[in-house]
């Protein structure tokens, strides 16, 4: 396995269960709505599965898509972004239950996600 694989791939969706249904229909992902927060996960096997983040003008606009690449240190990995020119979008954060992930723009703009697991 590589050191930094993709592990996730988020959308963007104005109607996350409207878009949930559509690739459930269309690709036959099994999706789920988390509860607690206003996030859809789904399931892509083999691939990475990801999720559906609702459209807020902010951090997610129509068409968004981040790639997440899973790394043992977030924060040094950020700081190795920004070394290389890149620069941070949203350091480490918590996401209950789960894990860790944080946002950078590479030099030409790309948000990348990083996320941790949390230890099982």
């Amino acid at each position: 396995m590589p050191d930094h694989p993709i592990v996730h791939i988020e959308f963007a969706a104005a109607d996350l269960q409207a878009a949930a249904k559509y690739f459930t229909d269309l690709f036959g992902w099994k999706t789920e709505h988390i509860p607690g927060m206003n996030y859809v996960t789904y399931e892509a096997p083999p691939g990475p599965g990801g999720g559906l983040s609702p459209v807020d003008g902010e951090m997610f606009k129509p068409g968004d898509v981040i790639v997440y690449v899973q790394t043992d240190d977030i924060a040094a990995t950020l700081t190795k972004a920004e070394a290389l020119g890149g620069s941070t979008v949203q350091p480490k954060t918590d996401i209950p239950g789960f894990g860790w992930f944080g946002l950078f723009r590479d030099p030409t703009g790309n948000r990348i996600g990083l996320y941790t697991p949390k230890a099982e």
